[in-house]
Order: structure tokens, then C-alpha cells, then sequence
């Protein structure tokens, strides 16, 4: 994503865009892509580029390679039930900054996070069917 965005031009252009209040929400590359910093960026040439949306630091393949990735239930702030995770290959947040909110963690990391009118997930909800978190973004527009 961050090459597609390199060779397009499209990298300043989206952070202006963000710096300029359009919401975003991003998953699993998403929320790495709407961070400010990330640990474990890449191949040097072809790094993911943070485009520092949301005030928080994550790492790449934070729980694993492929053969790592795992489904399980978390909590999540504003919902009466656990939202069932899809973790592929996923990220979490190591750092978040003093106005970002923590929304679900996973062994102890942050794995849903909200700044504003940004939102970032570790995981997938969209392959589960369960379309809380994606009408909670929406509903926060």
C-alpha cells in the first residue's frame, strides 16, 4: 500500500487530507498506515510510510508470521458483547498519545483505537459479518 502510494504521489496529498479532518478508519495495514511512527517498517526501500493520522506507535506482524494469525474474542468499549477478531498477520500499538483512546486489547496490547474521527483496528471485522465497528465509524462522522 505505502509503494502504491509512493508511486501514484498520493503519500502528501493523503496526509493533508487527514491533517485537514477527513475521517479515516483503517485494519490491519490500515492501522499501520494511519500511525505516526511503526516499529519493523519494512524492507528498507519499500517500508510502510506512516501518513501520522493517530498518535500511536505500531509494530508490524506484531503477533506473528501467517502460520501465527488466529481468530478469538475481545471487548470492546461500547458494546455489550465481545466482538469476534481476525487476526491476520496483525499489528498492535505499542504507544498512544494522550488523546487516543484504547478501545479493545489483545494479550495486553492495544488492538482498536480512536482519535478523533480516525479509527484503527489490528484485526478484520469485516470478515466476520459483524458490522458494529465499521457502524460505529460511521456514526461517528
Amino acid at each position: 500500500m505505502s509503494h502504491l502510494l509512493r508511486e501514484l504521489d498520493l503519500l502528501d496529498p493523503l496526509r493533508k487530507r487527514l491533517a485537514d479532518g477527513m475521517p479515516a478508519y483503517g485494519s490491519c495495514a490500515g492501522m499501520i498506515l494511519l500511525a505516526t511512527e511503526i516499529v519493523d517498517a519494512g524492507v528498507p526501500g519499500r517500508e510502510a510510510l506512516p501518513l501520522g493520522a493517530i498518535d500511536m506507535t505500531v509494530r508490524r506482524n506484531a503477533f506473528g508470521r501467517q502460520v501465527d494469525s488466529f481468530e478469538g474474542d475481545v471487548d470492546f468499549t461500547g458494546f455489550d458483547l465481545p466482538v469476534h477478531a481476525v487476526f491476520i498477520r496483525a499489528p498492535w500499538v505499542e504507544r498512544i498519545g494522550p488523546d487516543v483512546e484504547v478501545l479493545a486489547r489483545a494479550a495486553g496490547h492495544p488492538v482498536a483505537v480512536r482519535q478523533g474521527r480516525m479509527l484503527a483496528t489490528s484485526f478484520h471485522p469485516e470478515i466476520t459479518g459483524d458490522r458494529r465497528v465499521h457502524a460505529m465509524f460511521v456514526a461517528s462522522l
